[in-house]
């Protein structure tokens, strides 16, 4: 990451000034976008950033506003060609200590921007997961289009698939 000391990627919320904003711009090095690649299945990352700030919220909440920017290469779902994409997202998290993580398996949240308040704010976590959920599901490569698809069978070949079986059975017992 780029200048650890001046920009924390882990903020320990006691350690915040609820009176003024806290800003923050994380800019990953090669190599720790190389791992965030290989953990979301992409070809390369060659560009990642997170920039905003944290200030506090009522009284005892904090709100996350800022900026995502990528530029992510991704396999084309047709052709596996690598696909570029620029992705820029606004982020908004609202952490509360009024929420609970969530438990069990399956879990829906009434607000995916609303976050349970722990000790510490993890921008690292936040930038990841915002990447992942911008990422295009299917991307496609200029031109690429689907293979055509084979023409549908008669109905008359699918609807009695054995009917000619009892005479290839027939004629098998009367041949020697």
């Amino acid at each position: 990451m780029t200048a650890p000391d001046s920009h924390p990627q882990r903020l320990r919320v006691a350690h915040l000034n609820p009176r003024a904003p806290t800003p923050f711009a994380l800019r990953p090095d090669a190599q720790t976008r190389a791992a965030i690649a290989g953990e979301l299945g992409l070809q390369g990352l060659p560009k990642l950033e997170l920039q905003g700030d944290l200030r506090a919220e009522g009284g005892d909440a904090w709100i996350l506003r800022g900026r995502l920017t990528a530029r992510v290469v991704q396999s084309c779902v047709i052709t596996l060609k690598p696909v570029k994409t620029n992705l820029t997202e606004e982020v908004q998290r609202h952490y509360s200590p009024h929420i609970r993580p969530p438990e069990g398996e399956e879990i829906e949240m009434p607000d995916e921007s609303l976050e349970p308040l722990g000790q510490f704010i993890d921008l690292t976590a936040v930038m990841i997961e915002e990447l992942a959920l911008a990422l295009p599901d299917y991307p496609r490569a200029e031109g690429a289009e689907m293979p055509e698809i084979a023409e549908d069978v008669a109905e008359s070949d699918t609807r009695r698939p054995f009917a000619d079986l009892d005479k290839l059975l027939k004629d098998d017992g009367n041949q020697k």
